[in-house]
């Protein structure tokens, strides 16, 4: 058992990673359910491998237990959804000492932490991530958002969990396609500035992605290590800290924009793709060796993800991409901040980066 703690003085809270914890979920929630009352908000894919076993414990436990099951992928992510679950919430008679539990993927935490935040001004809600990119990035650190036609995460609010339990063997369940996805968020933290982890990915990358449970242990605790450090320097992205963690998502979102937000392109192959151009891009502005930016590309292309445009199945004009990003959330006074690299391990934040250029750049990456 590994506790990560994440430093918010009196807005901190723990990260609990532990192989089986979901067997014992009674337990480590136990300091968290005020009343013994709990809201579970699931995906109809997570319900139907793992709700019975986490409510059934609970309510031998004496947990009263709530449970609402949402339809699995980003559409979930959306006004109808948040307004359909908090109208059952409030049907149900939810108090702010209730607890509301994002039992699920990054969309159901996503959601149900909106939820949490503007529902009666605030409820408790903690986090039990059942996929890896849930697990190793979107459980911590309080970003909680909604989509909406103008782009990805553009309402929201910062809403930080009372907790997060993370159980790897949960993992057993998920789809090998979404596994390789949450592997990108993965690889994301070697790149920024931890060059010796992203030397291990590498060489454990396909063991990770063959369920190794050492591995898939080791990774999450470095990436669950390396988020709570940065996020307890900057929770709201004040000093630029924080903007680190964004990494490939720019390029990312447009891509995730350009295909309809759909199955045709998961949010952890969108990043993928966009960690591969912001190291293609940062080669042609003169900051990072092409020795390096093949090295990420290889590593990308290794593990079956997508390093280009084309793998990503995206062939869009690059102007029409740059106008998704021009909706970006980060875009201040017209200009639009990139994550950039000088090499493996050596990310920073551009705020100079000409649109135009960014454009010509993705026509010639087609």
């Amino acid at each position: 058992m590994t506790i990560i703690s994440v430093d918010l003085s009196d807005r901190g809270y723990d990260i609990l990673v532990k192989p089986g914890a979901l067997a014992d979920a009674a337990r480590h929630l136990e300091p968290y359910a005020k009343n013994q009352r709990l809201f579970i908000i699931t995906d109809e894919n997570v319900a139907a491998n793992h709700l019975n076993q986490l409510t059934n414990q609970l309510e031998r436990s004496g947990y009263n237990i709530e449970r609402f099951i949402l339809p699995p992928g980003e559409k979930s992510k959306s006004w109808l959804f948040l307004e359909k679950l908090t109208d059952w919430l409030l049907a149900h008679g939810v108090e702010r000492s209730d607890t509301l539990v994002a039992f699920g993927g990054g969309v159901v935490g996503d959601l149900t932490g909106f939820a949490a935040a503007i529902l009666k001004r605030g409820c408790h809600f903690l986090q039990i991530p059942t996929s890896l990119l849930a697990q190793v990035d979107s459980s911590v650190g309080g970003k909680t958002a909604i989509n909406s036609k103008a782009g990805k995460n553009l309402i929201g609010s910062f809403n930080q969990p009372t907790f997060v339990l993370i159980d790897p063997l949960v993992l057993n369940s998920l789809p090998d396609r979404e596994l390789r996805a949450g592997y990108a968020e993965v690889i994301k933290y070697g790149l920024i500035d931890n060059a010796p982890f992203f030397s291990w990915c590498e060489k454990n990358g396909a063991r990770l992605l063959a369920r190794d449970p050492d591995a898939l242990s080791h990774a999450i605790i470095e990436s669950v290590t390396a988020k709570a450090k940065i996020v307890g320097e900057d929770e709201k992205e004040l000093s630029g800290r924080r903007a680190l963690l964004n990494l490939g998502h720019t390029f990312g979102h447009a891509l995730e924009a350009e295909t309809g937000y759909s199955d045709k392109l998961v949010h952890g192959e969108a990043v993928a793709a966009g960690m591969a151009l912001a190291f293609q891009y940062s080669v042609r502005r003169g900051h990072c060796d092409a020795d390096e930016a093949r090295r990420v590309s290889d590593h990308l292309k290794a593990v079956n993800l997508p390093n280009s445009l084309a793998t990503a199945s995206v062939y869009a004009a690059g102007q029409n991409l740059v106008e998704h990003m021009m909706h970006d959330k980060k875009m201040a006074s017209g200009t639009l901040p990139f994550l950039l690299a000088n090499g493996v391990g050596k990310t920073f934040l551009a705020d100079d980066v000409d649109l135009t250029d960014v454009a010509n750049f993705l026509d010639q990456a087609q």
